[in-house]
């Protein structure tokens, strides 16, 4: 027995090294600080070995015999499995060959780094500088795997190439002097020598100015000549149109909602959810707008200018005001609560444009950086003030940074099940968030509460359009039609939210999937122990174990309950 739990010991601790030396921004971002110099390997030659290395290590752990295994290593077995399983099926879509991303591109993600590599010493200095000027053959990497996809027909759609070009345009108009890889200079280090300033400075500027300018230059030169007339139309956006399509997506289904779901069981689950939703709409538009006329309640959200915000520093503040609410609340809804903070912080304009509405970033392990909620301020006037709290219960407390920074802070649980897990756990508990606020009764009012259900409604229609793009043949048109006509989102929302459907596959299909599985256990368990529940139990049963597979996440609650 003692053999048995050594080896899954041993896997688990092999398998967060491996993430982390694979992913080193990952790792960084973690505040792990030894891969700092260097960028993700994702040669095809590279892949296959990762890809290999994580089988490896799957197979091993098969082999555990679990009648020697206590509850808790049978966990950490299944989550090991589901996890390493995720990273061989991401790997085997080969989605390197022909993704052209302007949510998480290279031309949006190295800007990016510098917000999580504080630079603290001159020896992470010098791996910054590193990291820096490994970013031109990144590029050129990239552009190897696109033209090997071309060779194999396989390229991105010509919306999303478009849009890279438009930022990598824009990027390029600009001084070095502004671009965010160089906000690294504006901090000054005391205790560093005049000479060692001075070489930083000339290191990353050079960086810059040698390698990625005109690495990103070659990148749009080649965009524009090899891609953009290749690239598929908006009316074959789907992965279906990509050689071996249907079979990655299957895999990419299994990655993100860690269940074996059809496409067609996941299109229907949607439909009816988006109806449901849909009535509830109708009835709480009767209490704010008069009536129960879903079209004119749509076109009220959409048209009423006193409902959208007017300026940037109005969308910061609200989301500021709604985290501390929220913040304030939770010691009555939770037992555990994390030691790290959370901050909201404005996206910087080179992502801004074509990005989500607000995303998180997690603390760093070290406790060094806060957890992050990320807020889009552009705009504004197209940013309703309705959502405004649904999105940072969401992203922020009792949402994302609630669940990821309490798993952080696990103890007596392999590293790898605090820091990595289940989309459709993690994004599953964002939704789930949002409504849980209103039980909390941190809304404002009840034009609030119809952010709740606009957002509810965005992601049971991703459900529909996701499925319906990848697998059913539907063009971008028809999935943005489709939300516009059961969502209260803004068209510009709706039309960057297709495009990251688009370019993440299967992604936007763990949101419901989770939340559904969470609602449910919730009332089954309930059910069982009647007046002995305690929704705070509840919550911290459902939040100690980090981000679990959802068959996982039942045998515990199920335990829990009995």
């Amino acid at each position: 027995m003692a053999n048995e739990r050594r080896e899954l010991s041993h896997l688990a601790s092999e398998y967060f090294e491996a993430l982390k030396s694979n992913n080193p921004l990952f790792a960084t971002s973690l505040g792990d600080r030894r891969f700092d110099d260097r960028l993700p390997d994702i040669t095809r030659s590279g892949r296959l070995r990762i890809q290999r290395q994580y089988e490896s290590i799957i197979d091993r752990c098969k082999k555990i015999a679990e009648s020697d295994l206590s509850n808790e290593d049978k966990l950490t077995k299944i989550a090991l499995i589901v996890d390493a399983t995720g990273q061989v099926d991401y790997l085997a879509c080969e989605l390197e060959d022909w993704t052209v991303d302007p949510l998480g591109g290279p031309q949006v993600e190295f800007l990016n780094i510098e917000s999580y590599q504080p630079v603290r010493n001159f020896d992470e200095a010098r791996a910054m500088a590193k990291r820096w000027r490994a970013m031109k053959q990144f590029l050129a990497e990239h552009i190897t795997n696109l033209r090997q996809g071309i060779n194999e027909d396989k390229v991105a759609v010509r919306v999303l190439v478009e849009k890279v070009i438009d930022e990598i345009q824009e990027l390029l108009a600009k001084e070095d002097s502004t671009w965010a890889l160089l906000n690294p200079l504006t901090i000054r280090h005391e205790d560093w020598s005049e000479e060692e300033r001075q070489q930083f400075k000339d290191e990353l500027t050079r960086a810059v100015r040698e390698s990625i300018r005109p690495a990103l230059a070659h990148y749009l030169e080649f965009l524009k000549s090899e891609i953009l007339n290749r690239a598929r139309s908006q009316d074959r956006p789907g992965i279906m149109h990509v050689p071996r399509g249907s079979e990655a997506y299957t895999r990419l289904i299994r990655l993100h909602t860690s269940l074996n779901l059809t496409p067609e069981a996941l299109h229907e689950t949607g439909l009816k959810e988006v109806a449901k939703i849909n009535n509830e709409m109708e009835e709480l538009g009767e209490k704010v707008f008069g009536t129960r006329d879903r079209k004119e309640i749509l076109k009220r959200l959409r048209s009423d200018s006193s409902l959208y915000f007017s300026s940037r520093d109005e969308v910061a503040e609200k989301a500021e005001e709604a985290l501390s609410k929220a913040r304030a609340a939770i010691p009555k809804w939770f037992g555990r609560l994390p030691r790290a903070d959370c901050e909201v912080v404005r996206m910087e304009a080179h992502e801004e444009k074509n990005s989500t509405i607000a995303y998180y970033r997690q603390p760093a392990a070290d406790g060094s950086r806060p957890g992050r909620y990320y807020i889009n301020t552009s705009e504004p006037s197209t940013r309703p003030r309705y959502e405004a709290e649904a999105l940072a219960y969401h992203e922020s407390i009792p949402g994302h940074h609630l669940q990821i920074a309490i798993a952080q802070e696990l103890e007596g649980i392999p590293e790898f099940r605090k820091h990595s897990g289940v989309t459709a756990f993690v994004e599953g508990w964002g939704l789930y968030a949002e409504r849980l606020a209103d039980e909390m009764g941190i809304y404002s009012s009840d034009m609030d509460r119809m952010g709740i259900l606009s957002y509810d409604s965005w992601r049971a229609c991703r459900l529909v359009v996701d499925t319906g793009m990848h697998a059913m043949g539907w063009a971008r048109d028809q999935a943005i039609n489709f939300m516009l006509e059961n969502s209260a989102l803004a068209r510009n929302n709706i039309v960057n939210e297709v495009d990251r459907y688009i370019a993440w596959p299967g992604q936007a299909l763990a949101y419901k999937t989770g939340q559904l599985e969470m609602m449910r256990l919730r009332l089954g368990a309930k059910d069982r122990l009647g007046s002995k529940f305690k929704i705070k139990n509840f919550h911290d049963v459902l939040l100690s174990n980090g981000a679990l597979p959802l068959e996982a996440l039942r045998q515990v609650i199920e335990k829990y309950a009995s």
